[in-house]
């Protein structure tokens, strides 16, 4: 599907060969002051909350476009979460 929004929270943000990326449908995030509204998913396809851990910025981007539905990317340094 796609990323809409990336969010990074890496305290180092030049390392970028083993991250853990978290995944929420962008919807989630219909309810912060400020964001821009995204369309609810269908609630079969809809991701609550998926992670991986230990794998590159590139392999984070690539798993988050294969999402069933519009995400967030949440970044961090590997093993933090």
């Amino acid at each position: 599907m796609t990323v809409a929004n990336i969010i990074d929270r890496r305290a180092h943000p030049y390392r970028w060969k083993r991250i853990q990326a978290i995944v929420e449908a962008t919807a989630h995030d219909n309810g912060v002051e400020g964001a821009d509204e995204a369309e609810p998913g269908d609630p079969g396809t809809s991701v609550l909350y998926k992670e991986r851990d230990g794998i590159s910025v590139s392999e984070a981007v690539a798993w988050a476009t294969a999402m069933p539905c519009e995400v967030t990317l949440y970044l961090y340094e590997e093993g933090t979460n």
